[in-house]
């Protein structure tokens, strides 16, 4: 919370109301950026998945570097990764915590060695029962950059029928969370060339053919291909989250899988435009206890009224 001094003759002239504007002041949200992140990873546990598991081991710190060289997770708050695996079965793992260095969350080198505890025996996955876990069960810092990361091969399979499209956006917006997924679906830019991924405000993300990347400010154009609903689930989901400044993107989880270079540029592209999505979000902010500001206000008024007697 971030407190407002006013010079002292306007408190001695002002009374009760100074006071009641000062708590006003007081608790109206900071409008500067974050200085660190909490990402959730929420991952795919079918047995099509192990190429991605190791990916995720290997690309979290490529990640965290370009998370630091935009100034976050660079003092003494360090940037946090957490793990959700689901697809373990109806009935089963609709979503479950990985442990991370052996809590919820930890640094990007517990997080990679946390990975290899992913299992590739699941067969029905229900993304919205996954993010919705997540939403219940992990706690992120006050000022905090939240992501989430969803990543999986299939559309939605519904284990929860409660959960649906808006109440999960809901959810999120809730935490002031943005939300990425790596999902089997493609992507064109208006230059004609499959993309690697693409925001909702009509960037799309390019392998150059040596492992970096290029932007294009055009828009995805089609015809594009999205594995049965995964589009209406999944991409739509991620591109309604965010603001008129940011979005959250989709990716083209085959242009992963394609190897070389092109798996390269993919790493590249997702590890940059994650960490510049990061650093221009709005702070995850943890409401004040109304005890707090109720004793704030006492103070306030009677300080106050103690200026008012002196006088």
């Amino acid at each position: 919370m971030q407190l407002i001094l006013l010079p002292k003759n306007v408190l001695k002239t002002s009374g009760c109301l100074t006071a009641a504007l000062a708590l006003s002041l007081a608790v109206t949200p900071s409008a500067l950026a974050a200085s660190f992140a909490d990402f959730v990873f929420i991952v795919d546990e079918s047995g099509s998945m192990y190429g991605e598991h190791s990916w995720l081991g290997s690309m979290i710190g490529n990640l965290d570097a370009s998370l630091q060289a935009k100034g976050l997770g660079t003092g003494s708050d360090l940037n946090r990764y957490g793990l959700v695996g689901f697809g373990n079965g109806y009935g089963g793992n609709l979503g479950r915590t990985v442990p991370v260095g052996g809590g919820v969350f930890g640094n990007a080198s517990q997080f990679a060695n946390a990975t290899n505890s992913l299992t590739t025996s699941g067969y029905f996955e229900d993304g919205y029962s996954a993010i919705d876990y997540a939403l219940n069960n992990y706690s992120f810092r006050n000022g905090a950059a939240v992501n989430f990361v969803l990543i999986t091969d299939e559309d939605r399979d519904i284990g929860n029928s409660s959960l649906n499209f808006n109440n999960i956006l809901s959810g999120m917006q809730a935490k002031n969370a943005l939300l990425n997924v790596v999902v089997n679906s493609q992507m064109t830019g208006s230059n004609g060339q499959r993309a690697i991924g693409a925001d909702a405000h009509g960037n799309t993300f390019m392998a150059n053919g040596q492992g970096g990347f290029t932007t294009n400010s055009g828009g995805v154009t089609g015809p594009n291909y999205s594995y049965d609903t995964t589009k209406a689930d999944y991409v739509n989901l991620a591109w309604a989250t965010g603001n008129s400044t940011i979005s959250g993107a989709a990716w083209d989880l085959n242009m992963l899988r394609a190897g070389g270079n092109t798996a390269k540029s993919f790493t590249a592209a997702f590890a940059e435009i994650k960490a510049t999505e990061a650093l221009k979000q709005t702070p995850h902010k943890i409401p004040e206890p109304a005890s707090t500001l109720g004793l704030m206000a006492l103070g306030l008024i009677g300080t106050s009224s103690m200026l008012k007697r002196k006088r």
